[in-house]
């Protein structure tokens, strides 16, 4: 017995041993998968990480259903703010909501004197009696239920004695910028309950011209002019600011840090090429802390023109908010950078800092520490090595963050947007119907031509939208009148129709000839299928050409 003991502890303990070693190996070993996470993991961009993200987000943005077809994608102003965006001036979470409007009663009722000798009907309206704005802002969040009212402009005179103008700032609700947008309407008003006011009759979009700004600023060619209270000269957009700033002194200049791309093989590629490439761009400014120099001269391609061929000379201020992007990116324009550059290596013996980068291999990180005054990213090599977003690939996409949040859409283009929607009272449905080459293509698309007929359409609509209906057609097809038969249930809207926004007399042709220094601008193909996109985006019921009208797969046979 005793000779059997010390045979069997040391079986014990190197069992014991054992597992312990099994149990410490595992641990050590998955302490180091969690670090090795840990160190490599990036949280993700909300919009793309890799390729496939990148085919996703072009495919399924939910604002932009043009997808595939070189169309717009969601962009910054369409993502929810968070604290570190809001604006830094002005009540950014105010509007005019129903609580604020009942506090407003209260006030105005506890100034307003008691009276025993009831309303008196034929009293003459006063349009600045607090009691009448009022009335207009119950009346608008009743009939409104799309917009966020953020202020209201006291109330002028109307044409007739019972009418008031009345005019005031908006957003609706599906933009989520803090940008701000204006309407002035004309209300006639009847006397309500207690002696209030309500509104008897509203006008239409801009119906109220007697608000419209105020005298002072009326142009002289407007002076002497009867006026109507259906049709509203153009409004000019007063707080777009969107001129290019100047870099100051030698000294500023010298003491600045800049990242310079040259042009590469994005140019004349489609917007959403040149935006997953420009963004790469602006994210390595910002991981290295430089200003990013930037081309506003852009080529649109030829997919966006009725010629098929490439259009040079755009402006980046016709397509996106310039004055957004130069207030969350330290930016500078490339021909005010270059002329201060020459000017600094001319006047002084000593030339600019420069260090330049042939290759896109040369990764972000490398460069962190680098002193020089100038970054200067050459992209000479064929394509598509001297494409922008080839420097934020493999590992440098764990450390850029493309700045999605820069890029909104033209102001001038969203102010067209709102004037259509305005036009329909922002009650309004919509369909999608995708036609052109891909209603050509049997191969891949058997059943879209028969199934984006005008028949087919109209069996379908009747499904799905109640008739006389304002119905908004977005479309590629060029054919106005192709869609005449849904006149028979609905009232029929197309882009078309509202010419007047950018021909010869609309603010936004005024505006974008200053830009293109006194040249007339086309409203070109993508601006159009940008204007469609984002009403389309407005409306109340839409129906989509890929999910409602047709079977065939968004991109051709077996895609799905």
């Amino acid at each position: 017995m005793k000779d059997s003991n010390p045979s069997t502890e040391p079986i014990g303990q190197n069992l014991i041993k054992l597992i312990s070693n099994l149990c410490f190996s595992v641990f050590v070993f998955s302490v180091l998968i969690i670090t090795v996470i840990a160190i490599t993991y990036q949280p993700p961009d909300p919009w793309l990480e890799s390729a496939p993200a990148l085919t996703k987000l072009f495919t399924e943005s939910e604002n932009a259903t043009f997808q595939n077809d070189n169309s717009i994608l969601k962009t910054g102003e369409d993502l929810t703010l968070g604290k570190a965006e809001s604006p830094a001036s002005g009540p950014v979470g105010f509007s005019i909501t129903e609580e604020v409007i009942e506090k407003t009663e209260e006030r105005i009722a506890n100034l307003t004197p008691k009276s025993d000798s009831g309303c008196d009907e034929s009293r003459v309206l006063n349009c600045s009696d607090p009691r009448v704005l009022l009335a207009v802002e119950k009346f608008n969040l009743r009939v409104f239920k799309s917009i966020v009212f953020l202020d209201y402009q006291t109330p002028l005179n109307g044409s007739k004695e019972e009418e008031c103008d009345v005019s005031w700032r908006f957003r609706n609700k599906k933009e989520k910028s803090w940008r701000k947008y204006r309407d002035f309407r004309r209300f006639r008003f009847g006397v309500g309950e207690n002696c209030t006011y309500k509104v008897v009759h509203a006008g239409g979009w801009h119906s109220g011209i007697n608000a419209r700004r105020s005298r002072s600023r009326i142009s002289n060619a407007t002076k002497g002019r009867p006026s109507s209270p259906k049709i509203a000269p153009p409004v000019q957009d007063e707080e777009i600011n969107d001129t290019i700033p100047s870099l100051g002194s030698e000294m500023n200049f010298r003491k600045g840090k800049y990242l310079y791309y040259s042009r590469g093989g994005d140019y004349c590629k489609g917007m959403n090429h040149y935006l997953w490439s420009l963004l790469c761009g602006l994210g390595e400014a910002m991981y290295l802390n430089r200003t990013f120099v930037m081309d506003l001269n852009m080529c649109l391609a030829a997919t966006y023109n009725p010629s098929n061929k490439d259009e040079e000379g755009k402006d980046f201020r016709y397509y996106f908010d310039f004055e957004h992007l130069k207030e969350v990116a330290s930016i500078v324009e490339e021909d005010v950078f270059l002329r201060g550059w020459k000017k600094w290596d001319r006047s002084h013996k000593r030339k600019l800092p420069v260090r330049k980068v042939v290759s896109h291999k040369m990764t972000p990180m490398q460069l962190k520490k680098d002193k020089n005054t100038v970054i200067w990213r050459q992209f000479d090599a064929p394509e598509p090595e001297n494409y922008w977003y080839r420097v934020c690939e493999g590992q440098a996409a764990n450390y850029i963050q493309r700045p999605w949040h820069a890029i909104w859409k033209s102001k001038r283009l969203m102010n067209i947007v709102s004037e259509i929607s305005g036009n329909l009272d922002w009650d309004f449905d919509a369909v999608h119907v995708v036609r052109g080459e891909k209603a050509q293509n049997k191969e891949l698309w058997p059943h879209l031509n028969s199934d984006t007929s005008p028949e087919a359409i109209l069996a379908k609509l009747k499904e799905i939208i109640q008739p006389w209906r304002n119905l908004y057609i977005a479309t590629n097809e060029p054919f106005y009148n192709y869609f005449d038969k849904l006149r028979s249930q609905y009232k029929v809207h197309l882009l078309d129709d509202y010419k007047e926004l950018w021909g010869n007399k609309s603010e936004w042709y005024n505006e974008t000839m200053i830009l293109n220094n006194g040249r007339p601008v086309e409203f070109d193909g993508y601006m159009r299928v940008e204007v469609d996109t984002e009403v389309l985006y407005r409306a109340k019921t839409r129906v989509e050409t890929f999910y409602n009208l047709t079977k065939d797969c968004k991109d051709g046979i077996n895609t799905c």
